[in-house]
């Protein structure tokens, strides 16, 4: 959720990765090849309100935001 904390642009990660998608991320001592894909339409919107229910700060952000916070899912990739 690239929400910058209600900043009123998006954080530079999200910038990164869009210009560099395929990661490696790490989990306790496991690292694990990702590709982060920004997700749209009623999907984005669904994880979102996901979100906002379990965190009532994120519809706070976006109630108050001109723009659309971006929500990146990371696939695995293969190894």
């Amino acid at each position: 959720f690239a929400s910058a904390h209600g900043s009123p642009r998006h954080p530079d990660w999200y910038y990164n990765l869009r210009a560099h998608p395929e990661i490696v991320i790490e989990i306790g001592a496991e690292t694990i090849p990702v590709r982060a894909v920004e997700l749209h339409g009623a999907e984005r919107d669904a994880i979102f309100a996901r979100q906002a229910a379990r965190f009532p700060i994120f519809a706070e952000y976006a109630r108050r935001l001109e723009r659309t916070i971006p929500v990146i899912r990371l696939e695995r990739r293969p190894a």
